[in-house]
């Protein structure tokens, strides 16, 4: 039998998850999960990860790991075929960071691209939390307790799958050949890959207040696409637009498909032909954001509805979440007696050095 394919991947409950997260990783996980390629599937919510930076606001970490589990059954994540767990639940995974560390300069953890961004967005600069620096081995051990195959991140996260990456080398170049090296998967769709937020800021963000959240009303998601930012020069409808940096079509690019156009804006056969008359001149900014606003409620009403159901019984969803962390406990642990093993810190299950000691100390 060949390895495994087994899949890991996460968020930090810092706020509801929104679009931006859905294109970005929650559709494919979802798809992910049902393709039958897989033979594992674990999910887990960041808390302790979230924790890092939001160290004085433990409350709002505890109420959105709910608002997180929810949104993940309401996209589809199916605890029948996924593990779903809660990462501070699961004590294995510290003492694989605390091993880990030894394996990372700080130099090599100062250069991670990611680390150095997040760094910045955060003010850091001075101060950083120790355990926020090192979460780049934080997530190696999240990965490889679970021997995951593979990765379904955005490209912003690609330093820090390479620094697992060079962690399980390491490791299994010292003490043998026991973790196993994740391969990342990125979004195959280029507008999913960063989706901007309402305003055309680069990034969707709670505190920037540009985020349409899966678990917004559909009068709410009307009114954030009414607002959305487009092309600032036009102003008339005869004005020629541009599609560089206009939200409302990058925004098309990530959600709109052809059969969209016959439900809801036959005048055009496509979107390359509402592109270019947009270009031309001659279409008004709020045709195209009323045709999106009907793609989104479309996408978004069922996601909606069904996380409506989920939170008619909050205890089966804590529920859930305590067998996912159990399952996933278990399998964590599995890894670290493995990892124990392959360092020599395994005393007590070591009966052959209890032998071989019993005898040195005895030929004296």
């Amino acid at each position: 039998m060949g390895k495994e394919k087994i899949i890991l991947t996460g968020d930090r409950p810092t706020g509801r998850l929104h679009i931006g997260h859905y294109v970005g990783s929650l559709k494919r996980r979802v798809e992910l999960q049902n393709s039958g390629l897989y033979d594992k599937t674990f999910i887990f919510i960041a808390d302790a990860q979230a924790l890092t930076d939001n160290i004085d606001n433990p409350e709002k970490v505890r109420q959105n790991v709910i608002e997180v589990a929810l949104d993940y059954m309401a996209v589809g994540l199916d605890p029948s075929k996924s593990t779903i767990f809660i990462q501070s639940q699961i004590p294995e995974l510290c003492e694989l960071t605390f091993y880990y560390m030894d394996l990372v300069t700080v130099s090599r953890l100062q250069r991670n691209p990611t680390v150095k961004t997040e760094i910045q967005m955060r003010n850091f600069e001075t101060s950083i939390p120790v355990g926020f620096f090192t979460y780049p081995i934080s997530q190696a051990a999240d990965i490889t307790a679970f021997k995951a195959t593979t990765v379904p991140v955005g490209e912003d996260q690609e330093p820090m799958i390479e620094q697992t990456r060079e962690i399980v080398r390491r490791f299994n170049h010292i003490y043998g050949d026991t973790l196993v090296e994740p391969e990342i998967l990125l979004p195959d769709n280029a507008a999913c890959l960063r989706l901007p937020g309402t305003d055309g800021k680069a990034k969707m963000s709670k505190s920037l207040g540009n985020c349409i959240y899966l678990s917004d009303t559909a009068d709410e998601v009307e009114k954030k696409v009414k607002s959305m930012y487009t092309d600032p020069t036009h102003l008339k409808v005869s004005d020629p637009g541009k599609l560089e940096g206009n939200t409302v079509f990058t925004y098309l690019d990530a959600f709109c498909k052809p059969e969209h156009f016959g439900r809801y804006l036959p005048d055009y056969p496509n979107l390359d032909e509402l592109k270019a008359h947009y270009t031309r001149g001659g279409l008004g900014d709020m045709k195209v954001k009323k045709f999106l606003a009907a793609i989104m409620q479309e996408e978004l009403t069922p996601i909606r509805e069904r996380r409506k159901e989920f939170e008619k019984d909050i205890p089966a969803i804590y529920e859930m979440l305590r067998k996912g962390c159990e399952t996933a406990r278990t399998t964590a642990a599995a890894t670290l007696d493995e990892v124990r093993k392959a360092m020599k810190i395994n005393y007590f299950d070591d009966t052959e050095l209890i032998a071989e000691q019993a005898q040195r100390f005895g030929q004296r």
